[in-house]
Protein backbone atom coordinates (compact mmCIF):
# COMPACT_ATOMS: atom_id res chain seq x y z
CA UNK A 1 0.00 0.00 0.00
CA UNK A 2 1.35 3.37 -1.09
CA UNK A 3 0.25 6.85 -0.04
CA UNK A 4 -0.96 8.71 -2.64
CA UNK A 5 -2.63 5.71 -4.30
CA UNK A 6 -5.73 4.83 -6.23
CA UNK A 7 -8.81 3.88 -4.43
CA UNK A 8 -12.67 3.08 -4.92
CA UNK A 9 -14.46 4.32 -2.38
CA UNK A 10 -17.24 3.07 -0.58
CA UNK A 11 -19.10 5.54 1.66
CA UNK A 12 -22.89 5.48 2.70
CA UNK A 13 -22.38 9.25 3.84
CA UNK A 14 -21.49 10.66 0.09
CA UNK A 15 -23.30 8.47 -1.61
CA UNK A 16 -20.17 6.66 -2.65
CA UNK A 17 -20.16 3.37 -3.98
CA UNK A 18 -16.95 2.44 -5.87
CA UNK A 19 -16.22 5.91 -7.00
CA UNK A 20 -12.63 5.87 -7.80
CA UNK A 21 -10.24 8.42 -6.04
CA UNK A 22 -6.57 9.20 -4.63
CA UNK A 23 -5.88 8.79 -1.11
CA UNK A 24 -3.65 11.49 -0.41
CA UNK A 25 -3.34 11.11 3.42
CA UNK A 26 -4.78 9.44 6.24
CA UNK A 27 -5.63 11.62 9.10
CA UNK A 28 -4.66 10.90 12.98
CA UNK A 29 -8.12 12.97 13.24
CA UNK A 30 -9.44 10.73 12.01
CA UNK A 31 -10.43 11.07 8.23
CA UNK A 32 -9.21 9.85 5.20
CA UNK A 33 -8.41 12.51 2.72
CA UNK A 34 -9.27 11.73 -0.77
CA UNK A 35 -9.06 13.55 -4.29
CA UNK A 36 -12.04 12.35 -6.39
CA UNK A 37 -12.53 13.87 -9.85
CA UNK A 38 -16.66 15.69 -9.98
CA UNK A 39 -17.35 16.70 -13.74
CA UNK A 40 -14.28 17.00 -14.88
CA UNK A 41 -12.42 18.74 -12.04
CA UNK A 42 -9.78 17.47 -8.67
CA UNK A 43 -12.03 18.15 -5.55
CA UNK A 44 -10.59 17.37 -2.22
CA UNK A 45 -12.84 15.17 -0.16
CA UNK A 46 -12.34 14.34 3.92
CA UNK A 47 -14.60 11.59 4.93
CA UNK A 48 -14.36 9.42 8.21
CA UNK A 49 -12.68 6.63 8.40
CA UNK A 50 -15.33 4.98 10.77
CA UNK A 51 -17.55 5.48 7.76
CA UNK A 52 -15.64 4.54 4.74
CA UNK A 53 -14.17 1.95 3.23
CA UNK A 54 -11.09 1.54 0.91
CA UNK A 55 -9.95 -0.55 -1.92
CA UNK A 56 -6.54 0.10 -3.43
CA UNK A 57 -6.55 -0.51 -7.27
CA UNK A 58 -3.11 -2.27 -7.43
CA UNK A 59 -2.89 -5.77 -5.69
CA UNK A 60 -0.64 -6.73 -2.94
CA UNK A 61 2.63 -7.91 -4.40
CA UNK A 62 2.70 -11.85 -3.91
CA UNK A 63 5.16 -12.65 -0.92
CA UNK A 64 7.88 -15.11 -1.86
CA UNK A 65 8.03 -18.14 0.43
CA UNK A 66 10.13 -16.93 3.45
CA UNK A 67 10.14 -13.75 2.55
CA UNK A 68 8.09 -11.38 4.71
CA UNK A 69 6.86 -7.60 3.94
CA UNK A 70 7.25 -4.70 5.82
CA UNK A 71 4.05 -3.13 6.18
Amino acid sequence: MEIPGKVSLYCPLVDAKGTPAVLVAISTDGYYHLHVSVKGQKHAMFVPIESAALLFSDPEPEAEPGMELER
